[in-house]
């Protein structure tokens, strides 16, 4: 599968935003968006967050665990996503993100924790 989450909305430190389409590439067979695909983007902007906030020439940011409450179906469109620390620490950080169908209403809350390891 093909999904490539586009991350370049907003790239801060403490907001990270990116948008995914919901086509055939990011539906489930009932053609609704898949939730796994809801965790891609989810972690893909838990990892930029990190990212953005660790000495990558030292460390690397790499998913610990992940968890979503899906909220609402979508069938097409973008869903947007806005990932947000709750905390950032020396060996993990936490982040929220919430996700958006093109209307503004919730889709998907979920939260991701990276761990900070060595390279």
């Amino acid at each position: 599968m093909d999904i490539q989450p586009d991350l370049q909305e907003k790239f801060y430190e403490d907001e990270v935003v990116g948008t995914m389409p919901v086509d055939a590439r990011t539906r489930q067979p009932f053609g609704f968006l898949h939730g796994g695909a809801s965790l891609v983007l989810a972690e893909s902007l838990a990892s930029v967050g990190s990212w953005l906030n660790i000495d990558a020439s030292v460390h690397a940011a790499v998913g610990l665990e992940i968890n979503a409450n899906h909220l609402r179906p979508v069938r097409e469109g973008k869903v947007r996503g806005t990932a947000t620390p709750i905390h950032r620490g020396t060996q993990t950080h936490v982040w929220q993100i919430s996700i958006e169908d093109d209307n503004g209403k919730s889709i998907c809350s979920s939260r991701c924790t990276m761990a900070i390891i060595t390279r």
